[in-house]
């Protein structure tokens, strides 16, 4: 911390700027691996799309944004405009739409293969066993990180490197106007890990 202090004036205090890149998320959220992205409860599927996006804020490259058409009717599009706010800069999206499960799957697969995004988000209903253990090979194999972001209702074993159940959190104070929002915050409740089965439970704000 840095102060100054000028005749006639009250003491103030200036905060260091934050050097560096952005902390990264626990267990490589959006930077390697299948992470699920769950709702804790009906109704924070908007909460998933802005956690996904921040999850993403120190990977390069494109988005390949890929969702059920059933879905989308239910949660609506990507507000172009409020990207700014949950990245440094805006990324390019790749929407795709597809009307049944299988579909999305086979698109999310695609997309990891290509090698032409930095991440790959995928709106799913649901995604078994067997779907998730050909997404983490395919990850694996090409290094393109994957997000799914699933309804509250999503049980079940997984091969996903991750699952989280996340949910709002009142934003951060506004430094400017106490009765205005600030910064976004979420809280993350980390409900399996595969490399770390310890860590289940914890939460993260």
């Amino acid at each position: 911390m840095g102060s100054l202090t000028l005749p006639g004036t009250e003491f103030f205090r200036l905060s260091p700027k934050v050097q560096g890149p952005l902390p990264v998320f626990p267990l490589g959220l959006g930077e390697s691996g299948v992470h699920e992205i769950c709702e804790a409860a009906h109704g924070d599927f908007p909460a998933l799309t802005g956690f996904a996006l921040a999850a993403r804020a120190s990977r390069k490259g494109a988005v390949a944004w890929i969702r059920q058409a059933s879905l989308m009717r239910e949660h609506g599009h990507i507000l172009q405009a409020g990207l700014q706010s949950l990245s440094r800069s805006r990324p390019a999206i790749l929407n795709i739409t597809t009307r049944k499960l299988g579909e999305a799957l086979w698109a999310t697969e695609e997309a990891i293969r290509s090698a032409a995004v930095g991440v790959v988000i995928a709106e799913l209903e649901d995604a078994d066993f067997t779907a998730t253990r050909r997404l983490t090979l395919a990850t694996s194999r090409h290094g393109t990180p994957v997000i799914l972001l699933m309804p509250h209702a999503r049980t079940g074993s997984t091969a996903a490197t991750a699952r989280w159940r996340v949910s709002t959190r009142p934003s951060a104070p506004n430094r400017y106007d106490p009765h205005a929002p600030g910064a976004l915050r979420w809280r993350a409740v980390l409900e399996r890990a595969r490399q770390a089965p310890h860590m289940a439970g914890h939460s993260f704000d």
